[in-house]
């Protein structure tokens, strides 16, 4: 194993990561600000409305990851066919 993928040196490497987020934040005037869940959320959801309701189902898609598991996979692709309406999902389960 290299030097710089040993266990010790990766531990070594954590408390000097930049720090993670730790609230959402949404884009204001092109300026990004803290917000609640609740708005974050409500914010998205707005999105997905208007996509919805301007271009209809078909106006929305959806990446999912081949190295999630089979169950997020599934709920990513019964959220886009049950709620959104849409068959446009690539699971990229080609590799």
């Amino acid at each position: 194993m290299a030097r710089s993928q040993s266990p010790r040196h990766q531990a070594t490497q954590v408390p000097r990561a930049r720090p993670r987020l730790t609230e959402p934040l949404v884009r204001d005037n092109g300026q990004l600000r803290p917000a609640t869940w609740d708005e974050a959320l409500d914010r998205a959801a707005a999105g997905f409305d208007k996509v919805r309701d301007g271009e209809g189902s078909k106006g929305f898609g959806m990446f999912s990851c081949s190295k999630a598991s089979n169950e997020t996979n599934f709920i990513a692709q019964k959220f886009v066919r049950s709620v959104i309406g849409s068959n446009n999902i690539d699971s990229c389960n080609r590799t």
